[in-house]
Parts: C-alpha cells; structure tokens; sequence
C-alpha cells in the first residue's frame, strides 16, 4: 500500500470518503500515514502517529516511499513548539503558517523535508525525545488558551477535547491516542482527587458510563480543557463546575497520572 506524509497546514479527516461527511480528526503538517484503501478521489488512511483511520482527499498530500515512512515510525520527527510558525516551499518560494504540534520530517538546520520536496522553516522545534516535565505541559496547555472548540480539530484554530490533550502531549514528547476513551486506557488512576498533580487527565463520563471528555488538571483544583473554548474550570470530585452554567458540566469519573 502507499504511504504519504501532509504537506499542508491543517488537513481535514473525514469518517466516510465525502466532503459532507463529519470531519472525526486533522492532519498537520507532517503527519505521516499509510493509504489502506482508494475509492475514486478519496483515500482511506491509517495515520501512523497514533493509529487513526478515516478518509482524506488525495489531493492533499505527498506520496512518500515505504522506506521514508518506517524511518520516521522509528525515528518521529522533530515537533513545532510555537503557537504558529512559517515554512517555505523552496521549490515554489511560497510561505505558509504551519502551527504547533506539526511535525518537521528529516529536519536538519532549518530545514525539513517530504518526499523530493525541501521547506525552509521559521521557527522553534524540538526533537520528539524529550525529558517531560509536569510544568512544560501546563505552559504548552495555557498556550491553547481560547482556541475555540471544534469537533476534531487538532489547532490553535480550533480543537476538541482530546485532540487539544493529544496535542499537549506530543509537544512535551509523549505519544498518546487520539480519543478520550482511548486516552483513558493508559496510566495509574488516583484513589483521591487530592492526589491529582498538574500534568495528570481528568476524564469524565456520560449517564451511560462513556468516557466523553478529558482535561489536563493545572493545580488548586483547576482544569484546562476544551468545551465551547479552550479554558480554565474549578473541578472536585463531582466533576466541572461551570459558573455561566450555575452548575456542573461534566461528571468526573477518574483522574489518571499518565507520566512514564
């Protein structure tokens, strides 16, 4: 099967192979997947960053070799920390805004590449690799602070709950799946929420017992997370209390330590 890797800013991820169709995820630049199925101008992919199937428009990426596409399994490319950036096309000489949490594959100086084409990057990244600390992720979580929320957006642009976590993590070099009942599955839960540190996943469930939303607690019993914007709660053990609302919002189930 092919492989590809986007090549544009924000690339939307669609459940069925049509434009009317709900968008469930985004790529970002540099996103890297494997094309599992083609039907007329859609292909059916399965991303390898974090094992998503859905269905994107052929137009809207760079073919790359299999070879290309396991070194970079192996090897995740270097991760855009800055909120927005610009990127240069070097063999058109066209400038684009690439935003935070793209990936920069074979970045070597200032430059990165996909397939045979070379960009010029301006800006801040760094290697997938790092040491993680519970203060970088709340810095980078305050950096999504009034992102308005949309359903499977991955931007600063706008984001839903779990892709803005995903999100988060990526940058501060942790690799996590994509929604919060898949998010929920890793990690040591607290016995009390007293316990919870900033860093760590709130998540939160529906009347049926349905993982449906999660955040990242900051401390003093606040919560970042992403409901109609990216924003700051006070949280305890009944869950998110809202004051707009006058109540609370979103059950909290259990808060998970998900640090190696």
């Amino acid at each position: 099967m092919p492989y590809g890797i986007c090549h544009l800013s924000v690339v939307p991820c669609r459940r069925e192979p049509s434009d009317k169709s709900e968008m469930v995820t985004q790529l970002l630049f540099g996103d890297a997947f494997e094309v599992i199925e083609t039907r007329d101008s859609w292909h059916h992919i399965v991303t390898s960053w974090d094992h998503y199937d859905c269905w994107i428009d052929r137009k809207q990426y760079v073919p790359v070799s299999k070879s290309a596409f396991e070194n970079l399994k192996l090897n995740p490319a270097p991760v855009v920390t800055d909120l927005f950036q610009l990127i240069t096309d070097t063999s058109t000489g066209i400038t684009f805004p690439i935003v935070i949490g793209s990936s920069l594959p074979f970045f070597s100086g200032n430059e990165c590449s996909i397939g045979e084409r070379m960009y010029v990057v301006d800006g801040n990244a760094k290697p997938f690799e790092t040491d993680i600390s519970r203060e970088s992720i709340v810095d980078t979580a305050m950096s999504f602070i009034h992102a308005p929320y949309l359903w499977g957006g991955r931007s600063p642009f706008g984001i839903d709950c779990s892709g803005f976590t995903q999100a988060v993590f990526k940058v501060n070099g942790l690799q996590i799946k994509r929604d919060a009942y898949q998010q929920v599955e890793i990690g040591d839960a607290y016995s009390f929420v007293e316990e919870a540190q900033p860093g760590d996943l709130a998540f939160f469930d529906n009347e049926e017992g349905r993982i449906v939303h999660v955040g990242i607690v900051i401390g003093e019993n606040k919560i970042i997370h992403a409901s109609g914007r990216v924003r700051i709660d006070h949280y305890d053990h009944y869950g998110i209390f809202t004051p707009e609302r006058g109540g609370y919002t979103h059950n909290l189930r259990i808060i998970k330590n998900i640090l190696p």
